[in-house]
């Protein structure tokens, strides 16, 4: 058997059409959905991040506003630029890029941002919407796994999931949405006794530990569906994920691959998100 490949890049175009529909109807009504993107310091791979977001912005008609500070902010400053653009009615999402500075606490920063602004599923309104069953902004990337697995067309219902990882990004919001969707879950982590044990009974994996072949082909039940949220390098500096993809494909029966597969989901749930926000709020 092999696995056939689900195409992250195919399904965030057909998302990032559909959001600039939406995009053009709002237009109509005077309203330009406007997503701020707050960078702090020079990361390299955080840059290269940002910079794709917003050109994913402009393509779809967003208004995107991009402020680069130095890595020498103060938190205080940080968290009052946050508040000036949740008081700005042009502006529908805010993202602050992390990881931020040492002297910059993530959680205070995710905290201050409004609820109503927060686009990227993080603050804990938005988390305990997701726990509760309420409306609220989901976390992108697990958002896009549920994107990515639809497109199998194999119900949920009954089937055994297991998700890698246990991160508030990424893993509990990814287990949530899974046990929404009728499925029987188990979050696995750096806890877990013989993991290979919860993988071969899964019929769904989610891999999202950041550490290079994490799941391996004797780790998988014949043609389960096999998510990779990993980002890692290679020996050879190449991108691969956390599913040793060349083994795990021969086993599986449906896999993401890396790149190309959960990365662009990730940035075009965020322009739902956004889309969604300027929606809620209307016009400025």
């Amino acid at each position: 058997m092999t696995a056939r490949l689900i195409d992250g890049n195919a399904l965030a175009a057909c998302v990032r059409g559909e959001v600039a529909q939406r995009v053009a109807a709002l237009g109509a009504r005077g309203i330009r959905p406007g997503l701020a993107v707050l960078l702090v310091g020079d990361d390299p791979a955080s840059a290269v991040y940002v910079r794709h977001k917003v050109a994913d912005c402009e393509a779809v008609g967003m208004r995107s506003l991009l402020e680069r500070h130095p890595a020498s902010m103060a938190q205080a400053e940080l968290l009052a630029r946050v508040q000036a653009l949740n008081a700005d009615p042009g502006v529908h999402g805010i993202l602050v890029q992390m990881p931020l500075p040492r002297q910059i606490d993530p959680l205070r920063v995710i905290e201050t941002i409004s609820p109503a602004k927060d686009v990227d599923g993080f603050h804990v309104a938005n988390a305990g919407a997701l726990m509760v069953g309420r409306a609220g902004f989901k976390a992108c990337t697990p958002y896009g796994c549920m994107k990515l697995i639809e497109t199998t067309g194999v119900p949920l219902r009954g089937l055994h999931a297991v998700v890698i990882g246990r991160s508030n990004t990424v893993g509990k919001p990814m287990a949530l949405m899974l046990l929404q969707a009728n499925a029987t879950v188990t979050v696995c982590h750096s806890g877990t006794a013989d993991l290979a044990a919860h993988t071969r009974s899964a019929d769904i994996v989610v891999a999202a530990v950041g550490r290079r072949h994490t799941l391996r082909g004797d780790m998988v039940k014949p043609g389960a569906i096999v998510i990779d949220v990993g980002m890692n390098r290679d020996e050879a500096g190449k991108l691969c994920g956390d599913v040793d993809f060349t083994a795990v494909r021969e086993v599986a029966g449906w896999i993401t691959p890396v790149p190309g597969g959960v990365g662009p989901m990730t940035r075009a749930m965020l322009l739902v998100n956004t889309i969604e926000a300027a929606e809620r709020i209307g016009p400025a």
